[in-house]
């Protein structure tokens, strides 16, 4: 007990006395997996959404995959992306792994099928009488379609919020494809791995609570969305 009451008191003066090596590593956590959510936010909510308005053959399997996919656990994807990036890899000569490049690419990989399948659940629990609404109004297509997706923002910057938070809380990607390089590709979660095994308690303490704070902000945020949704 004594021993967690010293490293959280050790953890609060290196945060409030702002630590340089403490936020350097914050900011590369928070730089590695905002890029990833940009990227997936991008790619995943037109294809969720895409996806959720239109009835095709093969649906339910996609939607199987997704939801498979949603669940896959980090170190697979690791272990995934390592095989693809290492120099024997088909993309080795690239020279993405051990870089920010390469665990931004792995994060992506990994949040991908999560933003996607809640866009997906997100498009298909909305009120669809908006489209018919709009159709009798005489809106083209594209007006149809445009404000459905309008009337879906809350829940798919909610599917956005869950993925930066698993990006940002993941490990296995970051350790296996950034290799924890001082200085380089180390961020909150691996280095949190690194002291603790060393001993060094009070960083790892630190970087946990911030951790732990990212966590709560992302947590308060979802639910201001969802008030603000009902309301």
């Amino acid at each position: 007990m004594e021993l967690i009451t010293t490293g959280i008191k050790e953890a609060f003066e290196l945060i409030f006395s702002f630590d340089k090596s403490v936020y350097e590593i914050v900011g590369r956590s928070v730089q590695i997996s905002f890029t990833a959510t940009l990227i997936a936010t991008i790619v995943g909510i037109p294809l969720g959404f895409t996806i959720g308005i239109n009835n095709f053959k093969g649906k339910n399997i996609v939607l199987i995959m997704l939801n498979t996919l949603y669940s896959l656990p980090t170190v697979i994807v690791g272990l995934f992306m390592y095989s693809l990036l290492s120099r024997i890899g088909p993309f080795g000569s690239f020279g993405l792994l051990f870089t920010l490049k390469g665990m931004i690419i792995g994060q992506f990989i990994l949040i991908l099928p999560i933003v996607t399948a809640l866009s997906v659940s997100a498009t298909q629990n909305s009120d669809k009488r908006i489209m018919i609404t709009a159709t009798t109004l005489g809106a083209n297509r594209w007006q149809v379609i445009s404000t459905f997706f309008w009337e879906c923002r809350y829940a798919f910057f909610s599917a956005i919020l869950a993925g930066f938070g698993r990006a940002f809380g993941e490990v296995g990607v970051s350790m296996m494809i950034g290799g924890n390089i001082a200085g380089s590709t180390r961020n909150i979660t691996t280095a949190i791995a690194l002291q603790t095994s060393m001993g060094e308690f009070a960083l790892g303490f630190a970087l946990g609570v911030i951790l732990l704070l990212m966590a709560l902000v992302i947590n308060i945020v979802f639910l201001v969305i969802q008030k603000t949704k009902v309301a």
